[in-house]
């Protein structure tokens, strides 16, 4: 008579949260989750007016699935933190968020404080967000996600213009997207840059209050309007450009960053005209 050892336990299911369930790419992510074996939907947050309560397999013309749709961020992170708790070390709940920019970082937050894992597709944090991000997980012992771009296609994309980048002086990222988007440049065109950087042609984001002083090399065209390009000695920025700039292109500008967009200075004088 031989002896059979017993075969392994099946893992238990991925408990899963849906962030902005009602979305486009949230309602994409809910099917395929629901097609995955290794996944289970625990849980679907949407703000979306006149649909709390509703199931969301019903919402999105699925069928029913037995979750229902809730605004309650930390109370649906608070049930699916259950599912950490009785999975024991290497389980857990994962978020998946496909919000806003101005409510992402606040997600992730939330989700490491809950013991969920994010996995963010949400475009728009900040290096110094991500740097937050990465000391929060850091300090709760968790892994998480930030994709800005699930394309493969766009993923080697961004490796190509990495490799490229090598070869030029500087170079320019264009990019045309749909009216309704959130952030510009998007978290895709930001990571393209990053990527860039590491070859020695730094991008580097303007912020309020900077001082800008380099050489207006030209115009790039955006989804939020037009933006002028400034190369300076180590990198270059995009900053919102203005008609005046016009008779200024291939030469010294500078000026300070505002809300609104920028007061500049043009030629070398120290007190040149002031474009405000």
């Amino acid at each position: 008579m031989t002896a059979t050892s017993p075969s392994p336990a099946e893992p238990a299911p991925i408990p899963v949260v849906v962030a902005g369930a009602l979305g486009r790419m949230g309602a994409e992510v809910i099917k395929a989750v629901v097609a995955a074996p290794d996944c289970t939907l625990v849980g679907a947050i949407d703000t979306t007016p006149g649909h709390e309560g509703e199931d969301v397999g019903l919402a999105l013309g699925l069928g029913e699935l037995e979750v229902a749709l809730s605004g309650d961020f930390e109370g649906t992170l608070c049930q699916a933190s259950q599912a950490v708790r009785q999975a024991g070390p290497g389980g857990g709940a994962v978020l998946v968020d496909f919000t806003h920019p101005s409510v992402v970082f606040e997600h992730c937050r939330g989700a490491f404080a809950y013991g969920v894992h994010p996995v963010i597709g949400t475009t728009g944090l900040r290096p110094d967000q991500l740097a937050d991000l990465a000391a929060f997980a850091e300090k709760a012992s968790m892994g998480g996600a930030v994709v800005p771009n699930f394309c493969v296609g766009m993923v080697l994309l961004q490796q190509a213009a990495a490799a490229a980048a090598r070869f030029y002086d500087y170079a320019e990222l264009t990019e045309l997207h749909h009216n309704r988007k959130a952030d510009a440049p998007s978290g895709t065109c930001l990571k393209t840059a990053e990527l860039m950087e590491e070859l020695g042609k730094p991008f580097k984001e303007a912020k309020t209050g900077e001082r800008i002083e380099g050489r207006l090399v030209r115009t790039v065209e955006m989804t939020s309007g037009r933006h002028a390009l400034i190369e300076r000695s180590r990198d270059f920025t995009l900053v919102p450009w203005r008609p005046v700039l016009e008779r200024q292109l291939g030469k010294p500008v500078a000026g300070i960053m505002r809300d609104g967009g920028i007061n500049w200075t043009v030629g070398r004088q120290r007190s040149g005209p002031s474009i405000s």
